[in-house]
């Protein structure tokens, strides 16, 4: 297998956690980002080599593309940063792979699935929390019932948000939520829809959010009605439904200079992660009353982001991948999040 992969943004909370778990699996990846001194200091941590320069400094780009096989990507938000990223990977035909969890990132990519399949190479953005558990229990749904025309997902975290997730939530206050369907991407008001959802465990009010598998879990599963949903406190309920008539207010640069300031820098500690669960829940019903739940639970979302990344990177790097774009669940099945210790799958009658 091939060593040679890098890690873009490096630096960043789930950049530097995912450096620290690959060099415990013996992995040496390239680090790069544009912050000199913290990239220097993490790789000198972990006696790695090291890059530094800005994704529009396109000959350094190219140059340290072309020193590996693949680009895990993880420097947000990833809006703005992924298209200059894959385009590169295009370029130097290198796999790309990122921690996205952005709709918009996720159906940029299928667009340049053809060049990517062209090129050889395998273009997966989200091979992380975002959405590596929910895909996969969405495909798991879909294998269950094949008839299925309809999907709803449902994630609840314990654990506390980074940096860089706070800030990509917060950049896209106000723009309202999506759903899919009849197979397109359909904008609606922010916490459109609501609903009690039975974890197992626990059960929980859950809002529908534009999450990444509004995108994904199509390619995955072909079903072409996607809903899913979260569960937030309600503070926060209140304040998602208030931004449907403040969003405008919200996205203007003054209010976000101001809301981004406020937001504390690093993420969860180890022992937080330790602590922290993610349950998930499926349903997939077709339009002849047929309807197949199943629940899920495992880690923390960060920790699964961390090893889902690095599994997916290895098998990339041993030669296992789709040319073109792909997502986790389509290119290697239902039950890859079942690689990660800790995850487990229970169908409900």
């Amino acid at each position: 297998m091939s060593n040679n992969f890098l890690i873009y943004g490096a630096n960043g909370y789930t950049g530097e956690l995912i450096t620290r778990f690959a060099v415990e699996r013996g992995l040496k990846p390239i680090l790069a980002g544009r912050s000199a001194i913290k990239v220097e200091e993490l790789a000198k941590k972990h006696h790695l080599e090291y890059r530094v320069f800005s994704l529009d400094e396109t000959d350094r780009l190219d140059a340290a593309l072309q020193e590996v096989d693949m680009a895990l990507h993880c420097a947000g938000p990833f809006s703005i940063t992924s298209r200059p990223m894959v385009e590169a990977c295009l370029r130097n035909k290198k796999h790309y792979t990122d921690i996205t969890g952005e709709i918009s990132v996720f159906e940029g990519a299928a667009a340049m699935g053809k060049k990517a399949e062209d090129a050889g190479i395998m273009v997966m953005p989200g091979v992380g929390f975002d959405v590596v558990p929910s895909d996969c229990l969405a495909r798991h749904l879909k294998d269950r019932l094949p008839s299925a025309t309809h999907l709803s997902l449902a994630f609840y975290g314990m654990g506390r948000l980074s940096h860089g997730t706070q800030a990509t939530m917060t950049m896209n206050v106000g723009k309202g939520g999506a759903i899919r369907k009849d197979g397109k991407i359909t904008g609606v008001p922010a916490a459109w829809k609501t609903q009690e959802i039975d974890f197992g465990e626990v059960t929980k009010t859950g809002v529908t959010i534009p999450w990444g598998d509004v995108a994904t879990a199509y390619y995955s599963t072909g079903i072409p009605n996607i809903e899913v949903f979260t569960v937030v406190p309600p503070s926060n309920l209140k304040m998602m439904k208030m931004s449907r008539y403040l969003g405008w207010l919200l996205a203007t640069k003054p209010f976000q200079d101001y809301l981004q300031k406020q937001i504390p820098a690093g993420g969860p500690s180890d022992d937080e992660r330790a602590k922290g669960k993610t349950l998930m829940w499926g349903q997939a019903s077709d339009l002849n009353g047929n309807r197949v739940v199943s629940r899920q639970q495992g880690p923390e979302g960060y920790t699964i982001t961390a090893i889902a990344a690095l599994n997916i990177a290895e098998k990339i790097l041993a030669g296992n991948f789709t040319p073109g774009y792909q997502t986790p669940a389509r290119a290697y099945g239902a039950d890859l999040v079942l690689e990660i210790d800790g995850v487990s799958r229970q169908d409900v009658s």
